[in-house]
């Protein structure tokens, strides 16, 4: 049998699984970029977003959709059902893998020359290429575990996968690099590869030695009997696949429209690239540092929402957001206090410049809401509602385009128009995710809650102005900046318990601390 786990085990286990994956894949850029440079890091990070968006396509938004639906039949004991599911999830995704395959491959040389104006990009496509059914076939799977509430394949396939890459990235680049730049990019590309074919052949153990289905008895007499099933699982998975196409595209359009709009400002072509990448290549990705946890809460609630709709517990329901609302806020809002109290000694530390602490300090208080954000769209999911939440998405995409292009092409916004797009697009999904969940199931964050989330970020505010104070009155270094982050995580974690962000009943669900809680 599946070992099943409450909300927040499973959340635990996909966060602790996050955090190991993201150390690794931090060591995998290190030796990617010491091996091949920043020739070869650019031809391996140009090939990519073409595989993410092959992805999407290829995955039709299915592992929201299979999770989801295979929840609500184990709900009802309906193992027929998941039977069904699983069927035709796997004849959707071989048909769509091998379709988008072959599209990739022919479509490279044009991709390479044309689009990424550097026919090198040609052999790191082509060596991707063979990743597209071993994931799509992965995907089915972690949908499956998802929708049963078991966390732990899916978590240590993903560390499996990051081990494997590493392990295979400096030999494959090793060989390949007297070839060329571009053969050593492709060798990167093949251990990625290498690392999600373990990785699959991983999960189909699990699912082999832990199934109570047989896929193989009568599989064609339950496809037959389907057509319902199918018509179940594109009802989410299309909406979703919508709103990934709408942040893919958002992501495509985004420095196309920055570009012409810092130009009409009358800023040089050099400047606007430099403004642009310490933009999205310093501010975002600190901005974005605490997003693991929220994807994991989110990951777990989809089924966990999904099982009590089945049930109609309403109760429940509103008790899982709830939750997720006020987790995913507390873990981002140490990261937003940290982040604009010592955004100039963060950035100088990383990156050498503190140029963009003015943009840093502005979007962090913004950005707390896209912590709630991913569980918000994930609820929506959950209660048949992805179509609401693909339209949230696209109205923030254009809102944000339009007053990107507004702002950033007046002279004295520049590159703080584009930033003030962006927290205006956030700002506005939330809203709108949280609107639809008060229009269909009355749900409203209370004001009890609000008022603990306000005095929780003035509190810590408080302490952590004290210490950025300390901090600068001496010698500022590396090590008093981490005893800073230290002291205030610790004072974090005690006014957490004391305004009961987290509950001794929550903890009393993480098996390690039972017995020193009990």
């Amino acid at each position: 049998m599946l070992s099943k786990q409450t909300f927040l085990q499973g959340t635990l286990i996909l966060i602790l699984a996050g955090m190991i994956t993201r150390f690794l894949g931090f060591i995998n850029r290190l030796v990617v970029a010491r091996l091949m440079g920043e020739e070869g890091v650019g031809l391996y990070m140009m090939a990519l977003p073409t595989f993410f968006l092959v992805m999407t396509l290829t995955q039709l938004g299915l592992p929201v959709a299979i999770s989801k639906r295979v929840a609500e039949a184990d709900a009802q004991n309906d193992h027929a059902k998941i039977k069904r599911i699983l069927v035709v999830s796997i004849i959707i995704t071989s048909i769509s893998s091998i379709f988008f395959t072959i599209i990739m491959i022919l479509t490279a040389p044009f991709v390479a020359e044309t689009l990424l104006k550097d026919d090198r990009t040609l052999l790191p496509l082509l060596a991707i290429s063979p990743i597209i059914p071993i994931v799509a076939i992965s995907s089915v799977l972690r949908g499956y575990f998802q929708g049963k509430q078991n966390m732990k394949p899916q978590s240590y396939s993903q560390v499996i996968e990051q081990l494997v890459r590493i392990s295979c990235v400096a030999l494959f680049v090793h060989l390949l690099l007297p070839h060329g730049i571009e053969y050593a990019a492709a060798g990167a590309m093949f251990s990625v590869i290498l690392g999600e074919f373990v990785s699959l052949l991983y999960m189909i153990y699990q699912f082999k030695s832990k199934k109570t289905i047989r896929i193989r008895h009568r599989f064609f007499s339950y496809l037959k009997t389907s057509k319902q099933t199918v018509k179940e699982l594109f009802s989410i998975a299309l909406p979703s696949t919508g709103s990934k196409m709408i942040s893919s595209f958002s992501y495509f359009l985004e420095p196309i429209i920055v570009a012409q709009s810092l130009a009409l400002a009358g800023i040089s072509n050099i400047a606007a690239t430099r403004q642009y990448g310490e933009l999205t290549g310093f501010v975002l990705p600190l901005l974005f540092l605490p997003t693991f946890i929220t994807q994991s809460l989110s990951i777990a609630l989809v089924p966990n929402i999904s099982e009590a709709d089945a049930m109609s517990n309403k109760t429940l329901i509103h008790y899982r957001i709830h939750q997720a609302i006020r987790i995913s806020f507390a873990s981002g809002a140490i990261a937003t206090i940290v982040l604009t109290i010592f955004a100039v000694p963060i950035l100088s530390f990383m990156y050498g410049t503190a140029n963009a602490s003015h943009i840093l300090i502005f979007m962090a208080p913004f950005y707390i809401l896209l912590y709630i954000q991913s569980p918000l769209q994930a609820a929506l999911q959950a209660l048949d509602l992805a179509k609401p939440a693909m339209w949230n998405s696209l109205i923030g995409a254009i809102v944000k385009f339009v007053v990107l292009f507004i702002l950033a092409s007046n002279e004295s916004f520049g590159i703080m128009g584009v930033a003030i797009a962006m927290s205006v697009g956030v700002i506005l999904i939330t809203l709108l995710h949280l609107a639809a969940l008060r229009k269909e199931i009355n749900f409203y964050i209370p004001i009890k809650d609000i008022m603990k989330m306000i005095t929780l970020i003035l509190a810590t505010w408080g302490i952590g102005k004290l210490l950025y104070d300390f901090y600068i009155r001496y010698d500022p270094n590396l090590l008093l900046l981490g005893l800073s982050f230290i002291v205030l995580t610790v004072a974090y974690i005690i006014l957490l318990f004391l305004l009961k962000f987290i509950t001794k009943e929550e903890l009393e669900q993480i098996p390690f601390l039972q017995r020193w809680i009990r």
